[in-house]
């Protein structure tokens, strides 16, 4: 069983848990399932509150000095190796998704991209489910892999997998998607875009000739990584024969969603998925939060949070797919993205207005002044002036949408979070209207 395989393997390793949030806590029940006397010290930045007598605590601006003093660090997404953390050849640093890789039983179906990851490895999940296989979803999407160790050789398990969860990840899932790779999370690596291109590609590099590599071929993807030497069977998907499928769904509009679908038909047709079962799950997709998500409409208007869009890519895919913009929020944390093209789509729109929060909405702005853009330049300091502006200028028969083309860190803890903020707002000024 791969839970007790895993087990076996953890069991006299002197173990640090870097970070405990969501994986973290979960790494720390595994291990208390199977020996719970068993010394582990935990770190983080943040005070971690517990009263278990056998765990040491390392917390605040020096967990990170503790990696090196510890045989196996389990590592949590978000932390960031920059130039501050060291260890030696008698340190392995590993993380839940490697782990899982190492040791699942299930056959493992792994996603990765800057940008449509969670529409793909949703669309491939709900395909394989509707065509009868035993398939759960994990990863940087629903729960924690270790949530998922328990299950047998007879299922499928589709992860959802972010840079930060492949950064230490030295095994390769049986069928990986790449959907794309822009400029993203620049702040984590240390190598800047080659650093997160570089853990992106962990995905595959360590995939065998039984393997499936299933890729956007439009990406370019040869620039970052030579596929004539990955020995796994490869596909190069370009918008498929699923387009027209795609656009009469109403949650998968635009260009962008027509390559996550054929992907996840790809990704499908590795385990020999008939069209019926692809095209019936496509057509019952009911769309993701956060991404292109109609809140509702209110005096003509239609409000739509997109606020999962955190590249310029993202929002120029929605400005693509959402026809009749009225209004577009844009703007959030300066990670050094290259704006240029993103600039040049707002300046040949037809977008009314443009509602710039900073920071990057702000230095977004003043470019297209100087450029002379048609629409109507709007600075708001926050998500409350934003909406407001957005709910008394939007034109009847238009859109607005929040589409940030930037993290949200400078203000909220997430995206979910500025999403949430958003829709609050226009139901505080759509005066309980919204329908």
């Amino acid at each position: 069983m791969s839970a007790d395989n895993l087990a076996k393997y953890l069991k006299d390793k002197d173990i640090y848990i870097l970070g405990f949030g969501r994986e973290g806590k979960s790494t720390y029940n595994f291990i208390r399932r199977f020996f719970p006397e068993k010394k582990l010290a935990i770190g983080d930045m943040n005070e971690i509150k517990t009263d278990d007598r056998n765990v040491t605590v390392v917390s605040g601006e020096k967990y990170l000095d503790e990696v090196k003093n510890h045989e196996l660090v389990i590592k949590s997404p978000g932390i960031p190796f920059l130039g501050n953390v060291t260890w030696g050849k008698g340190t392995e640093i590993t993380c839940q998704t490697d782990l899982f890789l190492k040791f699942t039983d299930c056959t493992t179906v792994g996603v990765t991209g800057t940008k449509g990851k969670t529409t793909t490895s949703t669309l491939i999940y709900k395909i394989l489910d509707k065509a009868g296989f035993d398939v759960c979803i994990t990863g940087n999407i629903g729960e924690p892999v270790f949530e998922e160790i328990y299950r047998g050789r007879g299922t499928i398990a589709v992860i959802e997998m972010s840079s930060h969860q492949l950064e230490f990840t030295k095994v390769s899932p049986r069928v990986s998607v790449i959907t794309n790779i822009y400029q993203e999370h620049l702040d984590h690596y240390k190598d800047g875009f080659s650093g997160y291109v570089n853990a992106k590609l962990n995905i595959v590099r360590h995939q065998k000739p039984n393997d499936y590599f299933i890729y956007n071929a439009d990406q370019g993807l040869s620039d970052y990584i030579d596929l004539d030497k990955i020995p796994s069977s490869k596909t190069g998907v370009k918008e498929g024969e699923y387009r027209n499928l795609a656009e009469s769904n109403p949650h998968l509009q635009g260009l962008h969603n027509s390559m996550d679908v054929s992907l996840a038909a790809a990704a499908a047709k590795c385990f020999d998925v008939n069209d019926e079962d692809i095209i019936s799950a496509i057509n019952e997709y009911s769309g993701i939060p956060y991404r292109m998500e109609n809140i509702g409409e209110y005096d003509g208007v239609k409000y739509i949070n997109d606020s999962i869009a955190t590249i310029p890519q993202a929002t120029e895919a929605l400005i693509d797919a959402v026809k009749n913009i009225g209004t577009i929020i844009i703007g959030g944390l300066d990670r050094g993205i290259d704006y240029s093209h993103f600039i040049d789509v707002l300046m040949k729109s037809d977008i009314e207005n443009i509602v710039c929060m900073p920071d990057t909405g702000y230095s977004i702005a003043e470019k297209l002044k100087k450029q002379g853009c048609k629409s109507n330049l709007i600075k708001a300091e926050n998500m409350d002036e934003a909406v407001k502006y957005a709910v008394t200028h939007t034109p009847k028969g238009s859109a607005c949408v929040l589409s940030p083309a930037a993290a949200s860190y400078n203000d909220y803890n997430n995206f979910e979070e500025k999403g949430d903020d958003f829709k609050a707002k226009v139901k505080k000024y759509a005066d309980g209207g919204l329908k």
